[in-house]
């Protein structure tokens, strides 16, 4: 298990954990981020992420991008 920052651009993992306060969880959740889903990185510029995740694109900070485990 590693955190989403380290996930290369393109690659195609599955979310195993989404650590953080309970509020944290749940605005993860709600975006989608929820274990057993596939995420894959898009782009990283300055920290944050772009993530296509639920056949969505999300833009999360490198903080909540700490918090999700792959």
């Amino acid at each position: 298990m590693m955190p989403l920052t380290m996930a290369k651009i393109g690659e195609i993992n599955s979310i195993k954990r989404v650590g953080g306060k309970e509020e944290t969880k749940k605005f993860l959740e709600n975006l989608g981020f929820v274990p057993g889903s596939i995420v894959t990185v898009v782009s990283e510029t300055a920290g944050n992420i772009i993530v296509n995740v639920k056949e969505s694109r999300v833009a999360i900070g490198q903080e909540m991008a700490r918090k999700i485990m792959i």
